[in-house]
């Protein structure tokens, strides 16, 4: 919910797309995908754009997976024993370290956007797959009025610096299959969203 009452702008067809990707990417980082998740991928369809063509292939890939093989590949990304491949996390890539300026400032934004977090998660909130779940938000106006203007400051300020940096890193992650071709998607996506956000 909004901190403050403001005119929500309806969305565009194209803003819808943009929170269904950003809510795509948010559920497949947030926590391994169960089999109706992967059975939802599997259904997927792009188009011949970079963006596209990594779409359908995040499609054919999750048409082959099981719950328990991709379980497996997220454990080894992001758990791990003791840690993960991956450290998915924004203050983690900006300062090398977790729970640093980058989640504090975080912190601060949700406060004045009215942003929440969920009870019963322990992830810090500048995890990837959160700040996506955010930028859902923000284009559906469930924060602030929905505008573009708070959506390119919240990208600006939190996802911009490192967040193409994670996506590559996923791609290329050793452990990675389903999500080596999930961090294609969110790479081809971020650079879709920088390029619109420097123009607007």
């Amino acid at each position: 919910m909004a901190a403050a009452e403001a005119v929500k702008t309806e969305p565009t067809d194209e803003d819808v797309l943009r929170a269904q990707l950003y809510r795509l990417l948010a559920l497949y980082l947030q926590a391994p995908p169960k089999q109706a998740e992967l059975d939802l991928a599997a259904q997927l369809a792009g188009d011949d754009s970079p963006l596209g063509q990594a779409i359908s292939t995040v499609a054919r890939i999750a048409a082959k997976c099981e719950e328990t093989t991709t379980t497996q590949e997220y454990n080894d990304l992001f758990v791990g024993m003791g840690r993960g491949e991956l450290l998915p996390y924004a203050s983690y890539y900006l300062t090398g370290f977790l729970n640093e300026k980058p989640l504090a400032k975080l912190r601060g934004d949700m406060t004045e956007l009215g942003i929440k977090r969920q009870e019963g998660i322990k992830e810090p909130e500048d995890h990837a797959g959160a700040l996506c779940e955010m930028m859902a938000g923000l284009i559906e106006g469930d924060f602030g009025d929905g505008g573009l203007e708070g959506q390119k400051e919240f990208f600006n300020k939190h996802l911009s610096a490192w967040i193409r940096h994670f996506f590559t890193d996923l791609e290329n992650a050793k452990s990675s299959v389903f999500y080596a071709a999930l961090g294609t998607v969110g790479k081809a996506f971020m650079e879709i969203e920088e390029a619109a956000f420097q123009m607007s």
